[in-house]
């Protein structure tokens, strides 16, 4: 009895030992050719996540050196070096070199320049949105002294809402259209939202006590700043440098505009 099961165990292993060599004569190639293309693929995959390491690594350096060369009065090589980054292959730097070109063309007078590279920014649907928002309110900033209200409005669409990190920006540039338009009602309505906003930075919040002030709300601007200054410590900070320097409503946008 022990040597038929003895025989029956040779028989089924020879059996096996067979089906597995048909099959590897009829599939053996294929097999092969299935584990190298996974290892070429894995090999392909860890050398493009090298390069695009490399190339990230590449264009920050470049940004950096760029900037560089502007702390130090090499206008032109900065420039330079900003409009290649601008042109080079990494989505991200080259977004911030045409952020930084456009602010540079606008310091220099050169709206059109300025205004194309910002569009060209916001417009890129590729780009993270932090970066097309960005590029959106600059853009509106270099416009808040000229464009419509509608424009703007347009421009900044959806930037002025609860929770957007843009709104102080977008609601003082909406503040600052309604106003040169004579609706006093409809800027103090922006400006009260930005001092009742516990998260509004110094910068914006100060500005915009000084412009409430003038437009006869002194008593209901000062106590909204410092009853948001209790909340994080900068209202009534960003009340008094605001004070010290901004000169009128042009001034203003002036300011905001530079940072």
């Amino acid at each position: 009895m022990a040597d038929d099961d003895s025989l029956l165990r040779e028989v089924n292993e020879e059996l096996r030992r067979e089906r597995m060599e048909r099959l590897w004569k009829r599939y053996g190639n294929l097999f092969l050719a299935l584990s190298l293309g996974v290892v070429a693929a894995v090999a392909g995959y860890k050398g493009w996540q090298y390069y695009q390491q490399q190339q990230a690594q590449a264009a920050g350096e470049a940004y950096v050196s760029a900037l560089d060369l502007l702390q130090q009065n090499k206008r032109q090589e900065a420039i330079a070096a900003l409009e290649k980054l601008a042109g080079g292959t990494h989505a991200g730097a080259a977004a911030l070199a045409k952020l930084r070109l456009a602010a540079l063309h606008a310091a220099d007078g050169n709206a059109e320049k300025a205004v194309a590279l910002y569009r060209s920014v916001a417009d890129d649907k590729a780009l993270d949105l932090p970066l097309r928002d960005a590029a959106r309110v600059r853009h509106a900033w270099l416009l808040a002294d000229s464009a419509s209200r509608e424009e703007l409005a347009k421009l900044l669409g959806g930037l002025d809402v609860d929770g957007n990190p843009w709104r102080a920006a977008a609601r003082e540039i909406l503040a600052l259209a309604a106003l040169r338009e004579g609706d006093e009602k409809t800027a103090r309505d922006y400006l009260r939202r930005i001092l009742e906003d516990p998260e509004s930075p110094a910068e914006a919040r100060g500005r915009a006590t000084v412009l409430f002030n003038r437009l006869g709300g002194a008593e209901t601007a000062a106590t909204t700043a410092n009853g948001s200054g209790n909340g994080n410590g900068s209202g009534g900070n960003g009340g008094n440098a605001a004070g010290n320097t901004a000169n009128g409503r042009t001034g203003t946008s002036e300011q905001a505009q530079g940072q």
